[in-house]
């Protein structure tokens, strides 16, 4: 049996304190350039776990929004356009 690689990663996109957006992704760097070519105003992007499987990191960012939602009277981040992401 394989094991499942651990390549993925959790991260917040942060302007000010404020987190704009929660995703996941392979490659922060990357990522963050994507983000920034499509528009999103952010500061930095900030890795908020260590290496973990695809499937970890989309169940750790779905409950980190569930989280965000309660503090932030259910809405989410201001670029997810989604309850998963």
């Amino acid at each position: 049996m394989r094991k499942k690689q651990r390549d993925t990663f959790t991260y917040d996109l942060k302007r000010g304190q404020k987190v704009v957006y929660r995703g996941s992704t392979k490659n922060p760097r990357a990522r963050a350039q994507m983000h920034k070519a499509r528009g999103k105003q952010f500061d930095r992007l900030v890795v908020t776990s260590g290496r973990m499987t695809e499937s970890g990191a989309k169940k750790k960012e779905a409950a980190e929004l569930k989280t965000y939602r309660k503090g932030h009277g259910g809405r989410n981040p201001q670029y997810n356009k989604t309850r998963r992401g």
